[in-house]
């Protein structure tokens, strides 16, 4: 939707825990998966907590955190990046993900601070329930004239602006998981591996208008029973041809088909 290449982007979160860095990780995955060094994909991601920015000389950074922390020695004045604030001056990301749980940290200044550096901003306040959550969607917009691709962590409502209404897509992993459960079962995988999540999630992308005005960046969690078999049949098949099936699986569609079951009695 924003017409822009994953390797143009400047990926940062803020709430480096569990949460934040394990959706870095998969991201960095798929940066391996355009063909990046470790080192080279590494060099798109900044991970902020509350002592700042996470730098590879803090004792106390988790295994989890240190692999994407950065070196001083990238920076003129690195002491001064202890504030979300100042990070996002510093290094201009396109990317903003939030799993703080600091609510209303993605303020009006760091919002416009960040959409003055790019096109298409993509913002992601995925802290929930709606009272940790970084921002809202319609201040996100607002303060973007609509350029923002947004998806929350919570269910939000339409947001209409300037004669455009917006759908907000809910970023939970419950958009896939159905469908990558039926997948592995009708596939018969013998592994459920990166590659297989990879694929369940670009099945999504193509379940939405990047053409309509307003469009969700992701599909609505309301009609998951829809797409979940889209999402099982690029799991199925990735699974089939990386010959991770206990079974020949000659018709995915059907295999899926043959899977799927319906709670009438």
């Amino acid at each position: 939707m924003s017409k822009q290449s994953l390797l143009d982007q400047r990926y940062l979160c803020f709430g480096a825990g569990t949460a934040g860095a394990g959706i870095a990780k998969r991201v960095y995955d798929e940066y391996l998966q355009h063909g990046l060094t470790p080192a080279e994909a590494k060099s798109h991601f900044y991970l902020v907590d509350r002592q700042g920015l996470l730098f590879d000389d803090d004792a106390t950074l988790t295994p989890e955190q240190r692999e994407f922390a950065r070196s001083r020695t990238e920076f003129n004045h690195p002491e001064t990046l202890t504030t979300l604030a100042a990070v996002v001056s510093a290094i201009h990301p396109t990317i903003l993900v939030g799993t703080s749980t600091q609510p209303g940290t993605f303020t009006e200044a760091i919002i416009r601070d960040m959409a003055a550096h790019t096109e298409r901003p993509i913002i992601l306040p995925l802290s929930n329930p709606t009272k940790l959550a970084e921002a809202s969607a319609k201040d996100l917009l607002t303060w973007t004239d609509g350029r923002a691709l947004v998806a929350t962590g919570i269910p939000a409502d339409d947001v209409t602006l300037n004669g455009v209404t917006y759908q907000i897509g809910q970023a939970n992993n419950a958009l896939i998981y159905p469908g990558l459960g039926l997948g592995v079962i009708a596939s018969t995988a013998t592994t459920l591996n990166d590659t297989m999540l990879s694929a369940a999630a670009h099945s999504l992308g193509g379940l939405v208008d990047p053409d309509q005005p307003g469009a969700a960046i992701l599909p609505p969690v309301t009609q998951l029973n829809q797409f979940s078999t889209a999402v099982a049949k690029a799991v199925a098949q990735s699974a089939v041809d990386q010959k991770l099936t206990r079974t020949a699986v000659v018709d995915v569609s059907q295999a899926i088909a043959d899977t799927q079951w319906v709670p009438e009695y």
